[in-house]
C-alpha cells in the first residue's frame, strides 16, 4: 500500500524551458542535501564534471576512485544520501568494493558513471575502458545496488532519474545511474514529476501489533530494548528516544548500530555483542523476560560470532517491513509506524529507568615510563571525547576496541561493522566531515587498513580538515594473527609521523608511551589547520578482550575446516 499527496503533478514547461540531463540530476541531488560530489576525473565523465563546478555542488577529488565511495558512504550515512562520480570502466569498477559495503551496511549512495557516448557505442567500436559488451558494468552494479538506469534516452531520462534516487532513499541502499558523455547536455522531455510514494503498514496488522506489544509490556517484570541500524538508516532516532523516554525501558545498541541513542545516558548500557560485548550488557539483554528488537538486523557480528544467547520466546521483533512477536508475525508493518505507535501508547514501565555504569576512564592517566596499551588508551580517549567529536572506526581491533568508547551524541559513530572492509575509516572521516563540518572526527585505523586508503588524508589536509588520526600500529594484521600466525601477516614498517612532509600541512606524532601519548593527544586537539596523525606504537600481542573472545571463536572455526 503507498499513498501520494494530491498536489504531487506539476504542469510541463514550454520547450525552451526544458532541462538538460545532467544539470536535472545535479539539480534532484541538490534537493536531496546533497552538497558534495566525490571523485576520480577520466575522459568519459569529464562532461558531467563540467557540469557539477558550475553547479550549486562541490566536486571533492580524491586520490582514488574507492576512497571516494567510501566517502559518500559517511556523507550518505550522515545526510541520507551521498554521491560518487567516476569515469567508465576503470573508474567505476575501482568503487565495486565500497558500493557493495554500502549495500551491505544500508548506505544510499548514488554511483554516477559516465559512458562512452550513445553514437560512439554503434557498431561495436574498440574504446578504451571498454572490457565486454557495453552492458556489462550495468550488470555488474545491478547486482549491488537497488536499482539502477541508463541515460541514454531524452524522453525518459528525468523520470529514470526520480525513480532511481527516490529508491535510494526508501531503501537506503545505494544506486547506479549511468551517463553517456554525449547526453549530459542533451535537453529532455520533462515528464510531469510525480511525489515519491511512501509505504503505508497494513492498519489491522499495526494496530494488533501495538496491541500484543503493549500487553507483553504490561505483564514484564524487567523488559529491555536492543536497538539496531535500521533505526539509524531510517533516520528514526528521534521516535526511539522518545518511546525510550515515555517507557521508562533501559536499551542496549548491536554494534552495527552503535550510537543509534546517546551513549553518554544513564539507562543506556552499551553495545551488545554476546560474549564479545560488555557484562552490562550481556546481563540486560539475555535476562530480560520481554526483549524488543528494534530495527537489529542479525548476523554474526552483532551476535557475537554466534555466543549470542537471544530467546524468540520473550522477544519482539520490529525492522523494517514486519513485526515478528515469539513466533508468529505481522505482515506490512513498518518500523516508522510501529515506533510511532508505540511512543504514543506506551505508559511508564516502573519510576525510574535503571542506571548503569558510565564509560570506563583513567584518571591516573599518564603513569610515567608505562607503555601505551589498547585498554589505557581506549580509556584516556572516553576523557577527551567531546560533544563536537565523531567516533570513524576501520576494521580490525580498533573496532571491537571502540566497544568501550562512548559519543555524547545520536549517529556519531561510523564503522564498515558488517562488512568489514580494510581501509573504510580514513576516507568515511573525510566524507564525514564535508557532510557535518561541526564534528570533528577522530578516527581509529590500524596500520594495515591506513596503509590501502591513508592517502586520503591528503585531500583532508587540502581542504583545510582537522581529523585525528589515532593509528593502532602493531605491527601487522593483527586479528588475522590471533586467527591463524604466519609471514602473510607481515607489513612495511611506514613512518606515519612524518608523512605531513608528503602529504602537507599536517602534524605527526609518535607514542610508545603513556607520557608521549598524552602529549601528542593535547598537541593534536589544539591543531585545527590540518589533520593529526598519531602513530601509536603497540606490542603485536596487545589486544582488546573482544578480539580475544572473537579470535578464539574464530579459530575453532578455520580448525574445523
Amino acid at each position: 500500500m503507498a499513498h501520494a499527496s494530491p498536489d504531487s503533478v506539476s504542469h510541463c514547461p514550454p520547450p525552451s524551458e526544458w532541462p538538460r540531463i545532467g544539470g536535472y540530476l545535479l539539480a534532484r541531488l541538490k534537493e536531496a542535501g546533497v552538497d558534495h560530489v566525490f571523485g576520480v576525473p577520466g575522459d568519459y565523465i569529464l562532461r558531467f564534471y563540467d557540469s557539477l563546478i558550475h553547479s550549486d555542488i562541490q566536486h571533492v577529488g580524491t586520490t582514488r576512485e574507492d576512497t571516494a565511495a567510501f566517502a559518500a558512504d559517511a556523507y550518505a550515512r550522515c545526510r541520507g544520501l551521498g554521491a560518487v562520480a567516476v569515469t567508465y570502466g576503470v573508474g567505476a569498477l575501482n568503487t565495486v568494493n565500497a558500493v557493495a559495503g554500502a549495500n551491505a551496511e544500508h548506505a544510499p549512495v548514488v554511483v554516477i558513471s559516465g559512458a562512452p557516448g550513445v553514437d560512439e557505442q554503434r557498431d561495436d567500436p574498440l574504446l578504451h575502458h571498454r572490457f565486454g559488451p557495453f552492458s556489462f558494468q550495468r550488470e555488474i552494479f545491478d547486482r549491488i545496488t537497488c536499482a539502477g538506469a541508463v541515460l541514454d534516452d531524452p524522453f525518459t531520462a528525468l523520470r529514470q532519474i526520480d525513480r532511481v534516487l527516490a529508491a535510494a532513499r526508501r531503501h537506503s541502499r545505494p544506486v547506479y545511474i549511468e551517463l553517456p558523455r554525449d547526453r549530459v547536455d542533451a535537453v529532455a522531455y520533462p515528464y510531469p514529476r510525480e511525489a515519491a510514494e511512501v509505504p503505508a503498514s497494513d492498519p489491522a496488522a499495526l494496530g494488533e501489533a501495538v496491541a500484543e506489544t503493549l500487553e507483553l509490556l504490561r505483564q514484564a517484570q524487567a523488559p529491555a530494548v536492543l536497538a539496531g541500524v535500521e533505526v539509524q538508516r531510517r533516520r528514526l532516532q528521534d521516535l526511539l528516544a522518545r518511546f525510550l523516554l515515555k517507557a521508562r525501558l533501559p536499551v542496549a545498541a548491536t554494534l552495527t548500530g552503535k550510537s543509534v541513542v546517546g551513549e553518554r545516558h544513564p539507562a543506556y548500557a552499551g553495545v551488545y555483542e554476546g560474549a564479545m560485548g560488555a557484562e552490562g550488557a550481556r546481563n540486560l539483554i539475555e535476562q530480560a523476560d520481554l526483549l524488543l528488537l528494534l530495527g537489529v538486523t542479525l548476523n554474526d557480528v552483532d551476535l557475537g560470532i554466534y555466543t549470542a544467547r537471544l530467546n524468540p520466546e520473550r522477544m519482539v521483533r520490529a525492522d523494517q517491513g514486519e513485526v515478528r512477536i515469539h513466533h508468529h508475525c505481522y505482515p506490512s508493518v513498518h518500523l516508522r509506524d510501529f515506533l510511532d505507535r508505540l511512543a504514543a501508547a506506551v505508559t511508564p514501565h516502573g519510576t525510574n529507568s535503571p542506571v548503569f555504569p558510565g564509560p570506563p576512564g583513567a584518571a591516573d592517566f599518564p603513569q610515567a615510563g608505562r607503555p601505551i596499551t589498547i585498554d589505557r588508551l581506549v580509556a584516556r580517549l572516553n576523557g577527551a571525547l567531546t560533544p563536537a567529536m565523531q567516533i570513524v572506526a576501520d576494521t580490525g581491533d580498533c573496532l571491537f576496541a571502540a566497544l568501550e568508547l562512548r559519543v555524547h551524541e545520536r549517529s556519531e559513530f561510523l564503522a564498515s561493522a558488517f562488512y568489514t572492509t580494510m581501509g573504510y575509516a580514513v576516507p568515511a572521516a573525510l566524507g564525514a566531515q564535508m557532510a557535518r563540518p561541526e564534528l570533528r572526527p577522530l578516527v581509529l585505523v590500524g596500520d594495515g587498513a591506513f596503509q590501502m586508503t591513508g592517502t586520503e588524508l591528503a585531500t583532508a589536509a587540502r581542504l583545510g580538515l582537522d581529523p585525528i588520526v589515532i593509528l593502532f600500529n602493531n605491527a601487522g594484521y593483527t586479528t588475522e594473527r590471533f586467527i591463524l600466525e604466519g609471514p602473510f601477516n607481515d607489513i612495511s614498517n611506514w613512518r606515519f609521523h612524518r608523512l605531513g612532509e608528503l602529504f602537507g600541512p599536517l602534524r605527526g606524532f609518535e607514542a610508545a608511551t603513556e607520557e608521549a601519548f598524552e602529549q601528542a593527544l593535547q598537541a593534536a586537539l589544539v591543531f585545527r589547520d590540518g589533520p593529526s596523525v598519531i602513530d601509536v606504537r603497540l606490542r603485536p600481542d596487545d589486544t582488546s578482550m573482544a578480539l580475544r573472545r572473537l579470535s578464539d571463536g574464530l579459530k575453532a572455526r578455520v580448525a574445523g575446516g
